[in-house]
């Protein structure tokens, strides 16, 4: 027999055992992005929920490698775990739950899935777990990203055709956070966290050794037809 799984429960603060992984009473929740078109930033109409999408306009930002995104995280050695410093840029799309009417415990993996186009042959997109506090405080959780070429195979990467919409599995891997009543749940997305992940400069290039870099025009897709 395989022996039982202990795990901290964040938001609940207390050790807990399972005799699998996931634990064997959970159940698989998705939940859906909307907004109007403008999910950019804290300010932006972006919503979670997990109602399915209709008729709703695409998100659209802009990516410049010269000008990545930022993993806040660590700072002058104090760990940074507010991710607002981020969440006011243009560049990353936030969203966000209404206030929790109950405590949501969300134990096991974490997926995001993406519809997304890109005026690039290469990118990337970052998707990040947040809890935010009644005080508004977004606390980090976990994060995952995806290289375009690499999104059905790392042995046979495969360029985008620019402006085409794209299905997108990011693997944002485990956690195990009880949103307490009240709090809400944050999804970011944006295509960098620096220097987390190595920045994608567009181009299509071989990683790591390339110097050029290209601004990408990135869309989120949101409908009816393309349920992220």
């Amino acid at each position: 027999n395989e022996p039982p799984v202990k795990y901290f429960l964040m938001g609940a603060n207390k050790w807990c055992t399972a005799q699998q992984w996931p634990p064997e009473d959970s159940s698989r929740v998705t939940y859906y992005l909307h907004s109007g078109g403008r999910a950019n930033s804290l300010l932006g109409d972006g919503l979670l929920s997990t109602q399915p999408p209709e008729d709703e306009p695409a998100d659209q930002f802009t990516y410049d490698p010269q000008n990545p995104a930022p993993f806040a995280i660590q700072s002058d050695e104090q760990v940074i775990l507010d991710q607002r410093v981020v969440e006011r840029r243009d560049d990353v799309l936030v969203y966000t739950t209404t206030p929790l009417a109950e405590d949501v415990t969300v134990v096991g993996p974490i997926h995001a899935k993406i519809y997304a186009s890109s005026s690039a042959a290469d990118t990337d997109f970052v998707a990040k777990l947040v809890d935010v506090h009644p005080s508004d405080i977004a606390v980090f959780l976990t994060i995952g990203v995806i290289r375009a070429r690499y999104r059905t195979s790392f042995e046979k990467p495969t360029f985008i055709e620019p402006g085409v919409v794209y299905e997108y599995d990011i693997d944002m891997s485990n956690t195990a956070n009880q949103f307490k009543k009240g709090h809400r749940i944050r999804l970011e997305v944006s295509s960098s966290a620096f220097p987390y992940f190595l920045k994608n400069q567009n181009t299509g290039n071989d990683t790591g050794t390339d110097t050029d870099s290209a601004v990408a025009r990135q869309g989120i897709y949101h409908n009816h037809d393309c349920r992220s």
